[in-house]
């Protein structure tokens, strides 16, 4: 009976060390990260506020300030807003939290868990791809209601996916350099003024040939082939592969440049 009993403890409570498989450990962080942005007013508002804002203002404004455009107004920002929702979650959002993060010794945590480097990045793109579908529900609902109207050839939903994802990681990766190499103050500043900027001058709103001779030059930003992407998906139905590979282009550039700068602490 001692023996049986010993036996059964023993395989009960015996230690099995060792990390868990590299998906789950994604998965995990992904959770955490998604939770932590959606209970953030600031992030809620960059992520969901202002874009909304963005759309209806622009929308509203835009026979007052004579925007000659091609399609509805409603037709050629919802796109617009929507390429601006994913700029603002994956690259100012990010940036943000995580220079912060680094500044109060939580990235420095993770380095010591089995999270791997790569793990952590991963987790962090899935947890903005999580709060972006958010962003897409709500504000596509707000351009429905405005009278949007867009493609809904199958096309059209593959191009916008592609461009969604790869405008994600492009963002993200830059997002996590600019959050690597600079202090938590400085990235702050940083986020915030190169998200103005894209906004006003970076063709992710409005299309690039409301720029003018600069609209060949914008559409190699990255926020420039999100909006492209978008609009073409939305407005007629096709899959920009130029823009699409702009992003792509850009998403391989950030990355290279996080993993050689990116530090724990």
């Amino acid at each position: 009976m001692t023996q049986t009993t010993s036996a059964v403890t023993a395989g009960a409570f015996a230690p099995r060390p060792g990390a868990a498989p590299l998906a789950r450990q994604v998965l995990a962080q992904a959770s955490m990260e998604a939770r932590l942005m959606l209970r953030n007013g600031e992030q809620l508002l960059l992520a969901v506020v202002i874009p909304v804002i963005v759309l209806i203002g622009g929308v509203q404004g835009s026979d007052s300030i004579g925007l000659d455009l091609s399609h509805p107004p409603v037709d050629v920002f919802t796109p617009g807003v929507l390429a601006l929702a994913v700029m603002s979650t994956s690259f100012t959002s990010l940036a943000i939290a995580t220079g912060f993060e680094r500044r109060y010794g939580v990235i420095k945590r993770l380095g010591a868990s089995p999270l791997p480097r790569v793990g952590l990045l991963a987790g962090k793109a899935l947890a903005l791809l999580l709060v972006e579908v958010v962003q897409i529900v709500v504000v596509c609902g707000v351009g429905l209601a405005l009278g949007w109207n867009p493609d809904t050839a199958p096309a059209a939903f593959v191009g916008a996916l592609l461009a969604a994802v790869l405008g994600t990681f492009a963002f993200a990766a830059l997002g996590l350099f600019v959050a690597g190499v600079l202090r938590a103050e400085a990235t702050l500043a940083a986020a915030n003024l190169v998200y103005l900027l894209l906004m006003a001058g970076g063709a992710v709103v409005l299309p690039a040939s409301a720029y003018g001779a600069f609209g060949d030059a914008v559409s190699w930003l990255p926020s420039g082939a999100l909006g492209q992407a978008m609009r073409a998906a939305f407005l007629d139905g096709s899959i920009a592969w130029t823009h699409l590979l702009v992003l792509a282009a850009w998403a391989a550039l950030g990355t290279a440049l996080t993993a050689r700068t990116f530090k724990w602490e």
